[in-house]
């Protein structure tokens, strides 16, 4: 379990929830989404408890990645990471390597090399890929894979995903 609170809600004192949910001996991990975003105040959420602070607006991808951290630490598992090659996902931190070395991907380009490295060796068709990544309607006629695909090959290696 993961508490996720926003602090920001009306008549009541997010921080005052938290401190009183420890006060009590309550020891599930807690993600603060808020605001909220000085340095002080983030501290102030993890004095008071958080194991996890996040500021608004924020990507899902990032919050899924901090909650499954959070999962895999209260469970004592080890980091979830996808292998091919040279080329490493780390799903709990949503970070990616090649060769070691990190590189940047958009939102949608680790989307796109999620699907496909949790699909290595299966042959994945251009709408399974487009329905997984936007999950909503999209034009169906749009380049926008191929576009994201090539960007991932410039950034690692052009033999690293087949068409």
């Amino acid at each position: 379990d993961v508490f996720v609170r926003a602090l920001g809600l009306p008549k009541l004192d997010g921080l005052k929830v938290l401190r009183s949910l420890r006060q009590e001996g309550n020891t599930t991990p807690v993600m603060i989404l808020s605001a909220r975003g000085e340095l002080h105040q983030r501290i102030e959420g993890r004095n008071a408890g958080a194991d996890g602070y996040l500021t608004k607006p924020f990507e899902m991808a990032e919050l899924l990645a901090r909650l499954s951290v959070q999962l895999r630490r209260a469970s004592g598992q080890a980091a979830p990471q996808l292998q091919a090659g040279d080329l490493t996902l780390d799903l709990s931190a949503a970070r990616v390597f090649w060769q070691g070395q990190p590189i940047e991907l958009t939102a949608l380009e680790y989307k796109v090399l999620v699907y496909l490295m949790q699909n290595k060796g299966r042959v994945i068709s251009r709408t399974e890929l487009v329905e997984s990544i936007y999950r909503q309607d999209f034009d169906r006629d749009s380049n926008t894979v191929e576009v994201f695909i090539g960007r991932i090959r410039r950034k690692t290696d052009s033999r690293i995903i087949q068409t």
